[in-house]
């Protein structure tokens, strides 16, 4: 009976001692990632963005916000589409019937600034 208890009081302690150290771990990558997203706050003019047009510099904007997708447009499952309206606004496509709610998540990945007013 000694033997079962002393077994489980060890087990907690060592499942302590390998969880604590990564919980830290994962709330310093998520600092990070917020301390990186507001660092990349820049403004942008129409006229920067427009140089971004093409499949290998791909700018867009949605919602008066700068997105570099140059990474994603490969992988675009609608194709060229993406490239319709590059170094453009892109508000009214990312919101058409055709984007599954996900891409509503990912598109936070290529936040770069905001469209100067």
């Amino acid at each position: 009976m000694v033997i079962v208890v002393v077994t489980l009081i060890l087990g907690v302690l060592l499942g302590v001692l390998i969880l604590i150290p990564r919980m830290r771990k994962s709330d310093h990558g998520k600092e990070a990632l917020s301390n990186s997203k507001s660092e990349a706050s820049k403004s942008y003019t129409q006229a920067e963005v427009s140089l971004h047009n093409k499949r290998t510099d791909c700018w867009i904007i949605i919602k008066e916000k700068v997105f570099d997708v140059t990474s994603y447009v490969e992988e675009h499952p609608g194709g060229d589409a993406i490239l319709a309206h590059a170094g453009d606004d892109s508000t009214e496509g990312f919101f058409g019937p055709q984007h599954a709610t996900r891409v509503f998540d990912m598109i936070d990945d290529f936040y770069i600034g905001d469209l100067e007013k």
